[in-house]
This record gives C-alpha cells, sequence and structure tokens, in this order.
C-alpha cells in the first residue's frame, strides 16, 4: 500500500470519528434539561484549577455519560436530563472526588470543590514549571516536556536535546552525561520506534509525540542492565480525558521540509481509543571534508603506478527523507481493577540520498588527480509492531500484576551506484580510470518480547517487586557489491559479498524490595540475565580466507553466551521538607549491535572505511552516583557526582589496511574498527538550577563536566590516555507584550582530547517565538536553529601512518520551522502553583 493511500486512509477514519462523536454526542433533544455546576480549587492555594475534567454518568443507563472542563476560573457546568447519575472530578496528579448516586431533578450546584494533591507509598520530588518539569524518584529523574518553544515543530530527537545530561550528536547519535552506551526505550520496552537499537527514526517522529522523558542513571533491577551510561525512557501521549480530544499539528520550514501529525483520543468508561499519525518530509543538506596526509608515499591499485602522500575528500550529501508513521491502541477495562491494552505500530520510509566526493591526489602540494565519486542511494523500510499489555490491580494501593508480550518486524532494502569520473589528470600515466560499484543491501529483523512485572505493597510504606523479562532478536544481513572490471563488465566482488544472520537473546529475572522509615527511603535489587549471542556468515570467502582479508582472526560463527549478576541500590534521605540527597549504584552491561560485529566494510568512501569486529565481547561496568536537590523559594538546584569503571569497553581505531577490488587489486584504505580496547574510568559532576525571578521570565541551565582514563593496548599500540572535557546548556524564556513568548536555546560541548587525536568543540543556538491564539485553542510557533552554524565535528586524528584533519555536519546551515497547533476538547499543561514558582509532592518510586 502506498503512502499516499494509508495517509487518506487514516485521515478519512479521524474525520469518521470525529462525525461519530459528534452525533453520539449531540444524542435526542426532547428532554428537560438540568444544570449541574460548580468550582474546583486547589485545597491549599485555593486558586483555580482550570482545565479539571467533570464526567457525569447515569446510573440507569451506563451508556449516557457527558462531562465537560473547568475554564480560567476552575467554574463548569454540564446539562443533563432528569436522573440519577455519578459525579466524578479529576485533574492530573490530584486526588480524584467523586458524587455517588446524586438524583438531579432540577438544576444542581456542588459549591466549591477542593482538590489536594495525590498521595502514593514513597517520597519523590517533583519540580514544575510551565517549561520542562523536573521529577526526582529513587531510580530516575523524569522530564515532562513542556511548553519548550524550540522543539515545536521539531522530532523527538530535537526535543531529547534540550533535557539536562542528554546530548544529541550531529549525526543524530545519542549520549548520556556523554558517553553514547546508552539505551533507549520507548514506554519502557525496546520498540521498532527507535529503529531496534538505532536512533534515525526518533528523527522522524514528531517532538508533541512525547508526554516525558525519563533519565534513569542509575537504574533498579526492573530494567534491563543494557546501556553502561544508563536508560533513556521515551513516554509517549495516551491521552485519558473521557470524550473525545486530540490535537492536530502542522509544520513547515527551510532547508525544504513538512509535516503533518494528529494526536487523537476518545475514552468512555468500558474503553480508552488512541492514536499517534503522522507523515513527515525533509531534505537534509550536510558535508564533509578529510584531509589526510600520509607519511610515506602510497599506491593505489585503482590509480595504476600514481604515487601520492595527500587525499582531499570533499564530499556534499542531499538527503530526501520521506516517511509515514501511525500508533493506533485500544486500552479496554475489563472491571475496575483490570485491562487489556492492545496497540499497532506502522512506519514506512522512503529515503533517498545523493553524496558527491570530490577527491584531489597530491604529492607534496602537487595536484596529480581529481575524481568526483558520486554515490545515489535509495532506501525502503518498514517497520510492524505489534504490543498487548495485560494489567490487574488487587487493590488501590498498588498490588498489582502486569504482562507485556511485543513483537516487531522490521524490512530494509538499500540499493547504491557509485560511480567515479576523473576530472582532471597531471601525469603521464594515461589509463588512468576508476571503476563503478553497485550494492544492494537486504536487512530483515524480527524480535519478540514477553515480559512480566509483579508488584506487592507491605503495610504502609514498603514495597516487593518481582518479574521475567524475555527478548529475542534475530537479525540477517545480506549484502552484494558489483565492481566494474577492466573490461566494464560488472561482477560481484565475493571478497566482499557476503550474508551475516545476527541474533540476541536476552532472559532475565529481577526481583527488589524498597521501604521508607523516617526521612530514609532505599530500594534494593538484584537482576540475573543471560545474554546468547549467536553470529554466522556465508561468504564465498574460505576461514582462512576471510582471516587474511580482514588482518585479524574473526569467529566466522559463533555461540556466546554471558551470565551475569547485576544488583542495584537506590537511596534517598529527606534532609527537610526541600532538601534531600541520593545514592544509587548499579553494575550493567553493553552489548555490541549488530553493526559493530557485521565484519564487511561500508562502501560511503573508498579511502575511508567502518568495519565491524565480531570478536567483540560485552563491556561491563560499575557505576555510582550521588545526587544533591535544594529548592528556595523561586530557585531550585539539582546536582550530583559520579563514577563508573568500565571493563572491556568499546573503541574505535583507524589504521592503515588492504582490501580486495574486483580484478584482484590490492585497495590501501583507512580503515575504523572497534576492539575491546580497554578499561574505562570515567567521573564527572553536573549542575543544573531553575530560576523564576519574575512572572514574564524563566531561566534553567546545567553544567556536565567529566573525567575519562583509558588504560589499553592494540597491536602493539598504547592507546591509554586521559582526557577532560564538558558540556553546557543555558534555556531563558521571557514573555513580551502581547502574550507572546521568547525562548532562547544555547549549547556547548567543550573541545576533547580523543585516543587517536582531537575533537574541537560544538556550539548551537536556537531561537523560538511563540503565540497561544483562537482562545487559547491553538499555538503558532517560529523557531530558528543553529543560528551561528556552529553544530559542526571538527577532529584531527593522528596514527603511526598519517594525519587526517576532517570536518563533518550532518545538516548544513541554519534551519527555520514553522509550526501551528490545534488543540480540541484537551487540557492544557498544568498551570503552575505557588505563584509561579515550582512545587514539590509526595509520590511512589
Amino acid at each position: 500500500m502506498t503512502i499516499r493511500k494509508i495517509f487518506t486512509l487514516s485521515l478519512i477514519l479521524s474525520f469518521l470519528s470525529v462525525f461519530i462523536f459528534n452525533v453520539s454526542a449531540q444524542g435526542p433533544s426532547n428532554f428537560k434539561k438540568n444544570t449541574i455546576k460548580g468550582k474546583v480549587i486547589d485545597n491549599e492555594l485555593e486558586v483555580p484549577l482550570e482545565y479539571a475534567t467533570i464526567s457525569v454518568q447515569n446510573t440507569e443507563d451506563p451508556s449516557d455519560i457527558t462531562g465537560g472542563i473547568t475554564n480560567a476560573e476552575g467554574e463548569f457546568s454540564v446539562e443533563v436530563k432528569d436522573g440519577i447519575y455519578n459525579i466524578i472530578v479529576e485533574f492530573i496528579s490530584y486526588e480524584t472526588r467523586e458524587y455517588k448516586n446524586r438524583a438531579v431533578r432540577n438544576d444542581l450546584d456542588l459549591g466549591v470543590i477542593k482538590l489536594g494533591l495525590g498521595s502514593e507509598n514513597l517520597d519523590e520530588v517533583v519540580v514544575r514549571a510551565e517549561t520542562t518539569q523536573v521529577d526526582i524518584r529513587l531510580d530516575k529523574k523524569i522530564y515532562n516536556i513542556g511548553k519548550d518553544l524550540t522543539t515545536a515543530g521539531g522530532t523527538v530527537s530535537d526535543a531529547l536535546n534540550n533535557v539536562p545530561s542528554i546530548s544529541v550528536d550531529i549525526e543524530g547519535g545519542i549520549s548520556l552525561r556523554g558517553n553514547q552506551n546508552v539505551r533507549i526505550l520507548i514506554n519502557g520496552k525496546p520498540s521498532a520506534m527507535a529503529g531496534f537499537g538505532s536512533t534515525d527514526v526518533l528523527s522522524q517522529l514528531p517532538a508533541e509525540a512525547i508526554e516525558r522523558v525519563e533519565v534513569i542513571t542509575s537504574p533498579s533491577a526492573r530494567y534491563d542492565a543494557e546501556g553502561t551510561a544508563g536508560i533513556i525512557n521515551i513516554i509517549l501521549r495516551k491521552k485519558e480525558t473521557l470524550g473525545f480530544n486530540g490535537s492536530v499539528s502542522l509544520n513547515a520550514g527551510i532547508p525544504e521540509n513538512a509535516s503533518i501529525s494528529t494526536n487523537l483520543n476518545y475514552r468512555t468508561d468500558k474503553y480508552n481509543l488512541f492514536t499517534t499519525t503522522g507523515y513527515r518530509y525533509s531534505e537534509s543538506p550536510g558535508y564533509a571534508y578529510f584531509d589526510t596526509r600520509y607519511f610515506e608515499p602510497r599506491e593505489d591499485g585503482f590509480l595504476g603506478d600514481i604515487a601520492y602522500d595527500r587525499n582531499i575528500e570533499d564530499r556534499d550529501y542531499d538527503r530526501i527523507n520521506r516517511g509515514f508513521n501511525t500508533n493506533v491502541g485500544l486500552e479496554w477495562y475489563l472491571s475496575d481493577m483490570s485491562s487489556i491494552t492492545g496497540s499497532v505500530f506502522y512506519r514506512i520510509g522512503d529515503d533517498r540520498d545523493i553524496t558527491l566526493n570530490v577527491n584531489d591526489y597530491l604529492i607534496g602540494n602537487q595536484e596529480l588527480l581529481g575524481t568526483n565519486r558520486m554515490e545515489t542511494e535509495n532506501e525502503d523500510d518498514e517497520s510492524v509492531q505489534f504490543s498487548l499489555n495485560y494489567m490487574k490491580k488487587f487493590d488501590n494501593k498498588g498490588h498489582e500484576l502486569t504482562a507485556d508480550f511485543q513483537y516487531e518486524i522490521d524490512s530494509e532494502t538499500q540499493d547504491a551506484f557509485i560511480e567515479e569520473p576523473v576530472l582532471y589528470n597531471n601525469t603521464d600515466i594515461e589509463a588512468v580510470r576508476v571503476p563503478s560499484e553497485s550494492t544492494i543491501t537486504l536487512e530483515d529483523q524480527k524480535e519478540y518480547l514477553l515480559q512480566v512485572d509483579y508488584v506487592r505493597p507491605i503495610g504502609e510504606e514498603s514495597q516487593f517487586e518481582a518479574g521475567y523479562r524475555g527478548n529475542f532478536e534475530n537479525e540477517v544481513t545480506d549484502y552484494k557489491l558489483f565492481q566494474e572490471n577492466v573490461d566494464g563488465d560488472f561482477i560481484l566482488n565475493e571478497s566482499q559479498t557476503n550474508i551475516f544472520d545476527y541474533s540476541e537473546n536476552v532472559q532475565a529475572i529481577y526481583t527488589q524490595y524498597g521501604t521508607k522509615f523516617g526521612d530514609f527511603s532505599f530500594l534494593l535489587g538484584l537482576r540475573l540475565e543471560n545474554t546468547n549471542l549467536k553470529g554466522e556468515i556465508d561468504s564465498e570467502l574460505t576461514e582462512a580466507e576471510l582471516q587474511e582479508e580482514f588482518s585479524f582472526d574473526i569467529n566466522t560463527d559463533f555461540d556466546n553466551n554471558y551470565l551475569g549478576l547485576f544488583p542495584t541500590l537506590n537511596l534517598i534521605y529527606e534532609l527537610g521538607e526541600e532538601e534531600n540527597i541520593t545514592l544509587g549504584y548499579n553494575r550493567r552491561i553493553n552489548r555490541p549491535r549488530g553493526w559493530y560485529i557485521n565484519p564487511f566494510p561500508s562502501r560511503s568512501s573508498r579511502n575511508n572505511i567502518f568495519q565491524g569486529n565480531p570478536n567483540l565481547n560485552p563491556a561491563f561496568s560499575n557505576a555510582f552516583d550521588l545526587g544533591y536537590l535544594k529548592r528556595w523559594e523561586k530557585l531550585t538546584l539539582t546536582s550530583s557526582v559520579y563514577y563508573q569503571r568500565e571493563t572491556d569497553a568499546f573503541q574505535r581505531v583507524s589504521e592503515e589496511v588492504m582490501i580486495s577490488g574486483p580484478s584482484g587489486q590490492d585497495i590501501e584504505v583507512i580503515r575504523s574498527i572497534p576492539f575491546n580496547l580497554a578499561t574505562n574510568d570515567r567521573m564527572g559532576a553536573e549542575l543544573g538550577f531553575l530560576y523564576n525571578p519574575a512572572d514574564w521570565l524563566r531561566l534553567n541551565g546545567s553544567v556536565n563536566l567529566f573525567q575519562f582514563k583509558l588504560d589499553g593496548e592494540f597491536n602493539g599500540v598504547d592507546y591509554s590516555q586521559e582526557n577532560s572535557s564538558w558540556f553546557g546548556r543555558f534555556s531563558s524564556k521571557v514573555t513580551l507584550p502581547a502574550k507572546i513568548d521568547w525562548q532562547t536555546n544555547l549549547y556547548y560541548r567543550g573541545p576533547s582530547d580523543e585516543i587517536q587525536g582531537t575533537q574541537d568543540g560544538i556550539l548551537n543556538v536556537d531561537l523560538a517565538f511563540s503565540k497561544e491564539i483562537l482562545n487559547e485553542k491553538a499555538t503558532i510557533s517560529l523557531n530558528v536553529r543553529d543560528i551561528f552554524n556552529g553544530r559542526k565535528r571538527s577532529s584531527t586524528t593522528t596514527t603511526e601512518f598519517f594525519n587526517q584533519e576532517s570536518e563533518f555536519q550532518w545538516r548544513q546551515g541554519q534551519s527555520v520551522n514553522i509550526a501551528f497547533i490545534y488543540r480540541f476538547n484537551q487540557k492544557k499543561q498544568r498551570q503552575e502553583r505557588r505563584g509561579g514558582g515550582e512545587d514539590f509532592e509526595e509520590g511512589e518510586f
């Protein structure tokens, strides 16, 4: 089915849902109308609660449900016919007020209804603001994405880049506290939305789909032990408001991009139907530059007898990304204490990339030969995920059982054609000709997930939890390389063509216990996890030929098991009502992904390639985290210091190697390849603040300083080193006249020393303006990203064979985007408490 047909069908279903709801909501008109009214306020501050939900259900006819929401003054008015009704007043994070079996024969005034904050089992601290909200729990920090103007019209990747402790590099790679060994989860589980371990899909999903982001630097035993840096858990929106509600978002910008997305929800007392659907088109021009100086002259088999000692590559990328995604789910309330939720996520992508790579070959400063390597790549991608969740509550105090099943399939087809005509030839050698190449890559992935979690409160202050998770993933990559021979025919390069079948199966059981006594709370857990990594390389080469081709011994057929215990401990000590200290310890594992293991090299460049290593073993780490939080009336500070020791850490090493051409030519290239290189000791500190000096001004920022020490060697070369770096972000939001909001975001990552060179600092500055229109039912915003064009990576690499200076920019130049979001029957973000400051409340683990 084409994208256009699917998109059209989705729109038809959406409009049909609206029509059905409107018809059912109108109902018969020949009955006496009575009015139920009242006013909802905060019981402590006695301020109105805008957008509180009022649900009214006829006890004699349960299908007769109506309701409404409060206005800016906290007032509501609902019309009903004569009857007996259950009336429910709800507001997020507050206790629910119920009026049961109320006879309504005339107008009913409920008066002033005071709601208090909901109470839970164990301590947490919540910092509320109109922008991002910070929720600190025993094992995580939760950032509720608020009214962040710079992410309007953006993607999930854009939103993550504004969350403290998280940074997204220019290629979309996500790191936590400067460490890229991070696990990405969607709604607490690995997901096709996260691209089966890749982050490409996160640059396609709209930022508006996020409800909150959980930054888990000290994961409890409940979570998968994957990711030595920790876990980033992205929770997507699933509205719970009775009736039909949602939002529509339209976006357009320069470089050319456009998108449309909808978040729809329809809830009754029996079920909740929800969907997020969107289509996105974007163009992303980029560039890369490599200047490589070799310490000794070298020859390339494709270039005849030309000897050169310098190669300059100047690349231009022209990317076109088209993607459609939809997530449709239904939560069925079997009873007041149990429910089943099913959902289907579907995504298709149609991308086209054109790369122009101009190569200059020199001896000294004399230009010998110039070529233009042109690569045209088409990629079609399709993902489907089926999820089923069952939840059974045994009481209203947290005693519950949940079970999840998830099945995902993903198929991807890539075809590329590469040609490299000669631009100039200043040598005496006439028969210089670089052969063309054609590649076809087929990738098929399947993944099963089964998870069961049981939670049992013990008394008022303690909780026991246990569970099982099984995750079974298989990925088959079928890669074919065709190269032009001296006769102009395309023949199969058997030394590079292969089928790589890779499986990662992880099973785990866990248990944890938490309790609170006085001002002290702790959560202690233990996870037993078995990792099974299996791989099989199907190649025309013999095993001996493979060893020679890749210049190191590799396992062409491996089946490895790793059984480990992963203890966790998290503590909170309340120094006062507005001050606490946290301490966390956990043991983690970093499993190599498929592309890090596949030994057949990439073809984006003939001179610079990446190659996986099937000999990689998982890395293990032990981490400690000590945090402190203090709040004043208008200022909140969060801080932490951390230490991590990782063994068998992955590091990428660049070296010169020879690979084979189609007619037996030897081609000397610079290969980047990962190894279990070193022990990595990483330590750091971070400080964050939220400051609201006035109603019209909000400031927040964070800084993270870290140092790592590597100890290891490879091929007789000592790669031990110490390195320090830092990154920081600052955001200010100002309310201008006419209620126009102006937000500025600044991010800077400091320079750093790498194991074979250095990397320069990166600066990124975004601006955004926003205004509520149409009686605050809609928002229009304008944002400019990377206004100083500083989001680029500049680095220097030095080995015993060469020195290379490089610069890379994934998206070249500034981007401008305008977004329009329309909301209907939907709550706004919860307003601030305590006169615009932050708010602290109690909650569960």
